[in-house]
């Protein structure tokens, strides 16, 4: 039986913590929920908290960043372009957001012909 409970609380005790995280409303846990999601190549959730956190914060120049990077994962380069032409409009000095987006722009002109065009 003491076996049955802590295998139950094992099993249990992780989804609460999950699901807690998810219907948090802290706009910055949403950018946090984002960043743990990226790091296990979770990008479809990633991509949902930071649509979630810029709903709150439009002109985040990290979260439109931290976006482009999850398009550009999943293969969205126009997407991926629009969220980092975003991010410099905010923040054109921040010197991450530049260095990400110019190493895309290498991989971008180097696949321009292959990219589909956004519809």
């Amino acid at each position: 039986m003491k076996n049955r409970l802590i295998s139950l609380v094992c099993t249990v005790a992780p989804l609460v913590i999950l699901f807690s995280a998810c219907s948090s409303s802290r706009p910055l846990d949403q950018i946090n929920f984002g960043i743990k999601a990226a790091r296990l190549d979770l990008w479809d959730e990633a991509i949902f908290r930071w649509k979630k956190y810029l709903q709150v914060e439009p002109e985040s120049a990290a979260a439109h960043n931290n976006l482009a990077v999850a398009y550009e994962k999943k293969g969205l380069w126009e997407e991926a372009k629009e969220q980092y032409d975003l991010a410099l409009k905010y923040d054109p000095k921040d010197k991450h957001i530049n260095s990400n987006y110019t190493q895309f722009m290498r991989r971008y002109e180097a696949r321009k012909d292959e990219i589909p065009k956004k519809q």
